[in-house]
């Protein structure tokens, strides 16, 4: 049992306790009370409701806002308030374009302007495209929003790396900031008087396949894969670009999707027949088109319009069937092909066109231009295609040639080489008061070079 406490006594105690908190409870009752009278009278003058007052025995914070920190406000003067200013770089304006000095304009593609040009502060060069702006009365083009969208999306090393957007004085003046790599496919073939290798086209198509991969797991449409929208740099790095024509999809395939998409030579033939839900595929086609044209230098289907573009397709793939493309006949464009009744024993003749292409490279091939695109392969079964490891294998981008850039204004330097003697032609040194001493650094050298000197005279 414990005992009483010898320093206090614990019923005067308690009852001091429990008086303090009567009282306490007392003042907080007639506080509520006054503040209740004064919301009454004021709801009925028509004023907004009191703000509860503070304890008067409770000193009120006040917050310093002037320069002097020592100094509490005085009422009734008005000190200057400052502002706090904090920089956020994700939300903040555009830049403007005079943060970039523009060298030379490059090309003009279906959906904008590209120019060469360096960032003022950093002295980077960059490539600057200038968005066509068309039809503004309908608003900010669904083109450039799903470029921009894209882009932003797509951050892989061998997709070309959008860094900002930048504004010009106008709503219509508006670039993209994207690297700049010396050259495209397109311009490079053009200059070059051989195809590249075999090892070489291997890892081009392995870089490409690559992109195209990524931006399928993504939900992401190309839709203008061609040799001008992909670039190359002088370390044999490839990059996918010009994504206006770009947009996601998902699976099943959206229905009423546009049919004129792809450049003529690089499209697909149910873009061709009308179809108007269509997914990777079409990708998958201009990926065919374009390896046939690294092996040949050359564009391999170059129709001059829609029809012929059709008959191009069908004399290097065959003629189509309801056996090899089950319900190609329903689709829009189809119903007016006049095909031969036995269209199965005109087949592919991709063999015989690549004769310098191995058997495994032939069926990669053949199955990138299926013509039911449904038999196309995915961009993750061609990665790992037997023929990429097989002889010769993919060669290292670090000994890839390098090739002057006409985006980069640069020329070819030809250094002067000697022709070959003519007959009749007297020889030029006769070995008389021949001196080259003056070629040599150290004594020791001039010796050597005093002694040659003599053997010859």
């Amino acid at each position: 049992m414990t005992g009483k406490s010898r320093w206090g006594n614990d019923e005067a105690d308690a009852a001091a306790r429990k008086k303090e908190k009567e009282e306490k409870k007392r003042v907080k009752l007639e506080k509520q009370r006054k503040v209740e009278e004064e919301e009454a009278r004021r709801r009925d003058a028509g004023a907004a409701p009191a703000v509860q007052e503070q304890d008067s025995d409770r000193p009120s914070k006040r917050r310093k806002v002037s320069e002097d920190e020592g100094r509490d406000e005085e009422p009734g003067i008005d000190l200057p308030r400052i502002l706090l200013r904090f920089t956020a770089p994700e939300w903040a304006p555009c830049r403007h374009i005079d943060n970039f000095e523009r060298l030379n304009h490059i090309e003009e593609g279906s959906y904008g302007w590209v120019s060469r040009a360096r960032e003022s502060a950093t002295g980077e060069i960059v490539a600057l495209k200038k968005l066509k702006m068309d039809n503004l009365n309908d608003g900010f083009p669904v083109t450039a929003l799903r470029e921009i969208q894209t882009l932003k999306e797509s951050r892989h090393k061998h997709i070309v790396d959008l860094r900002e957007v930048v504004m010009g004085d106008t709503l219509t003046d508006v670039f993209l900031v994207m690297d700049f790599l010396e050259h495209d496919l397109k311009t490079l073939q053009e200059d070059m008087t051989e195809p590249f290798l075999q090892s070489e086209i291997k890892t081009l198509m392995l870089q490409l396949t690559s992109a195209v991969e990524y931006l399928h797991d993504h939900w992401i449409l190309h839709r203008d894969l061609k040799t001008s929208n992909i670039l190359m740099n002088n370390r044999g790095e490839l990059k996918v670009a010009d994504f206006g024509m770009a947009r996601y999809f998902g699976d099943p395939a959206p229905a009423n999707m546009t049919q004129l998409v792809v450049t003529l030579w690089y499209r697909a033939p149910e873009l061709l027949l009308g179809a108007e839900s269509y997914g990777r595929g079409v990708d998958i086609w201009s990926l065919g088109c374009i390896f046939g044209e690294l092996l040949k230098n050359a564009p391999i289907l170059p129709g001059k319009n829609e029809v012929d573009e059709l008959s191009k397709i069908f004399e290097l793939c065959g003629l189509p069937s309801e056996e090899t493309w089950p319900g190609f006949r329903r689709l829009p464009n189809a119903k007016g092909l006049r095909l031969p009744r036995t269209p199965t024993a005109i087949g592919s003749v991709i063999r015989s066109k690549f004769p310098l292409l191995t058997a495994a490279g032939t069926d990669l091939l053949n199955s990138l231009l299926a013509l039911n695109p449904a038999h196309r392969p995915s961009a993750a079964d061609v990665l790992n295609h037997p023929w990429f490891s097989e002889d010769p294998r993919p060669k290292a981008t670090a000994m890839f040639p390098t090739f002057p850039s006409k985006a980069g204004q640069e020329k070819r330097r030809r250094v002067a080489s000697p022709s070959a003697p003519k007959r009749g032609d007297a020889p030029k040194i006769n070995g008389e008061g021949l001196d080259f001493s003056g070629i040599f650094a150290d004594r020791e050298a001039e010796e050597v070079g005093a002694g040659f000197a003599l053997r010859l005279g």
